[in-house]
Order: C-alpha cells, then structure tokens, then sequence
C-alpha cells in the first residue's frame, strides 16, 4: 500500500502531523509512506524514522511555480498512490491531492474546496477549544477505522529527530560562543545529550498578531539572570532581522553590567540545530509559533505564551508529566483572534500581557525541573 501525506507548511503545522505518522506506521507496517513538504518545514521529518520518503515540494514564484507544479503532479501522478490524505487543505494541497488520481482521497469538507476529495472530513466548528493535534487526527479514519479513538499526548506525542552530526555542529557552536567548555572525547554520546544551563529564549514570529513586546523579552531575561546568576542565554529569532537580537544582547549586557557569555544569538542555527539546541537547554521560552512546538518535541520545560490564540489549541502536545507552562493572556472580546484583523487595531492581547507573568512561570518550570534533578 502506497500512502501520501500532504502538510506543505508551517513548521508547527508539521509537527502537529507527527503523532498520525507514528499511528499509520503502526497500523500499516509495511506500507509505503511518503510525506510532501515545502523545505522550510522538511527538516522536522528530514529524520523521521516512520516516513518511507519525503519529497520536497519548492515555492518558485510567478510564471514558474505553475511549471514546477505541473512537473510535480505528474511525478505524484506516475507513483500510483493508493490513498492521500491532505492535512493542509489548502488550494495547492488540493490540487496536488487531485492530480494523483489516488482511489482514497481524503480532506477536509469545506467550502469550494471538497472537490478533490472521495472521503471528506469535517472541521469542527472554529469556537470549539480543539487541540490542533486532534483536529489533523479526525482524517486518519476514513482510512481505517482503527484508528478513530482520539489522540492522548502521552501516548500519541509530537516527535522530532536529528541526527549526531547535527548535535555535535551545536556542540561545537556553544564552545565557540563560551557557553560550554567542554571539549568532545571519545564516547561523546553522553556529553553530546548533556543538558547545560542555558534559557533559549525565541523572540520573533513570523505575524505581528502574535508578537510579544521585545522590551518585555529583555525585562525577562534581565530578572532571570538575577534570579539564578548560573543561567546564560541563546536568543532565537528570524534570521533575516538580526537587528531584534542585537537589540535584546545589547540592552541585557548594559542592564545587567554582564558581557558575554551571559546571552547570545542563535539565528544561525537551522531548524534541526535548533531543536538539539532546545532539547538541551533548562528552559525554553517563546510565543506560538515554530519553535515552540519543536521544543515540544524535547523534554525540556517550555514557557508558552499566547494572545490570539488559545493553549487548548495549540499548546505543546506532549506528556503531561513534562514541565509545561502556559501563559496566556485571559479573556478578551475580540479572541481567539481570526489573525487577519486586529478588530482593536493596537495588537492589545500581547501588548497587555506583562512580563511578570513570563518571569513567574519560568521561576515555576525552573525550579520544578531542579527539584526533579535533585530528586534524581
């Protein structure tokens, strides 16, 4: 049996896809399964032990990305699926879902785009607080009937691999940035998963509806380092705006009268990096987006915050036995917001969500986590 899974974008997207990979594998183990994915989000499956392949579906512009389209449909189309199903859902996941001419084509039921669909699903009503994990999960069913019983995240959790080299090149990062001293000797495995004292702290998403204020990032890390002068800092953000990163090192250092080591950036680092980089971390802190749900793939204690959207949709899925906080900003008229209009016009759901909130969660998640290491 030949099964296609399409989810092309957003790599929180992808990792919410995860869990249902784990499952099809488990019920068909001898399938062949195959995910498409645009590059941006490939390397949270680049490693992913369940997959049998993964093509990469590129994002040509203008004129060409109907040529490259039409290049790919008819690779899908002479690999002779026998089942797709399309966790995107949106118009070029249902066309390329179409033109595979797949018996089982499995999708979303929703307006003007049921059309390529033989099985369709429906997407419950938007009000309804629905983890996202679940709502992917719904699809699987019409496949096999099996596989109905809803999701648990302690069995069913998101999950994410890289591979060694990709932990010793953030290995070799963190020397080079005074964060660990370390040298790698033979049988590195262990030093290679030791967790070390540093906080990363994710600071730029890709939609300003979701963007907590950077000073309230620096009013955080500046109240960590006091709280616990051991901690050192890695702050992630959007490669291409480095000015956000040099902003918050710079105003850290001159608050704290601390140079480096204390914080440093990790806008270098790739998506793979960055999950080996989380997974050894003490804490990870961020908004919903990418990272954060990659950090749901460790077992490092993670500090969410959200504003438009709600933690019963999008919170990290994982065991509920790992650290997990949720800061969020309460409730307000205009959420959860739709993201394509801020109805007050000021983006007030993150501007009034304080810093304190942040500092007192991840004192809570620090100081659990060490009470577990010294229980240990």
């Amino acid at each position: 049996m030949k099964i296609l899974l399409i989810r092309l974008r957003l790599i929180g997207d992808v990792v919410f896809t995860t869990p249902a990979i784990r499952a099809l594998r488990q019920r068909f183990p001898d399938a062949e399964l195959v995910y498409l994915v645009e590059r941006a989000a490939a390397p949270v499956l680049s490693e992913n032990q369940h997959l049998t392949k993964l093509i990469i579906a590129e994002r040509p512009r203008g004129f060409r990305r109907l040529i490259y389209d039409l290049q790919l449909a008819q690779r899908l189309r002479a690999a002779r699926f026998d089942a797709v199903i399309d966790f995107h859902g949106g118009p070029r996941g249902n066309w390329l879902t179409w033109v595979t001419r797949a018996q089982t084509r499995i999708g979303y039921s929703m307006p003007c785009r049921r059309w390529p669909y033989t099985h369709l699903v429906r997407r419950p009503v938007q009000t309804e607080p629905r983890h996202s994990v679940m709502n992917q999960w719904d699809l699987l069913s019409s496949l096999d009937k099996s596989l109905a019983a809803k999701p648990d995240p302690q069995r069913d959790s998101v999950e994410m691999s890289v591979n060694v080299e990709t932990h010793l090149s953030v290995y070799k990062k963190l020397i080079a940035a005074e964060l660990i001293r370390k040298q790698i000797t033979a049988g590195a495995s262990r030093t290679l998963a030791k967790k070390i004292n540093i906080v990363v702290v994710h600071v730029r998403v890709g939609t300003p509806f979701r963007q907590w204020p950077i000073e309230f990032f620096i009013e955080t890390i500046v109240n960590l380092a006091a709280f616990d002068p051991e901690l050192r800092f890695v702050v992630t953000s959007d490669p291409a705006d480095p000015s956000t990163t040099n902003q918050i090192i710079t105003e850290v250092h001159a608050r704290t009268g601390r140079a480096t080591p204390l914080v440093t950036s990790a806008d270098h680092f790739g998506v793979a990096e960055l999950q080996s980089l989380i997974s050894r971390a003490a804490l990870f802190i961020g908004g919903d987006s990418g990272p954060l749900h990659i950090a749901a793939t460790t077992t490092t204690p993670i500090v969410g915050i959200y504003g438009p959207t709600l933690p019963t949709r999008s919170s990290p899925w994982r065991s509920p036995a790992l650290i997990t906080e949720s800061v969020d900003v309460g409730e307000l008229p205009c959420r959860p917001c739709d993201q394509r209009h801020c109805e007050p016009g000021d983006f007030r759901c993150l501007r009034t969500l304080p810093a304190i909130k942040v500092i007192s969660a991840a004192k809570r998640a620090l100081t659990k986590q060490l009470a577990r290491n010294l229980a240990t």
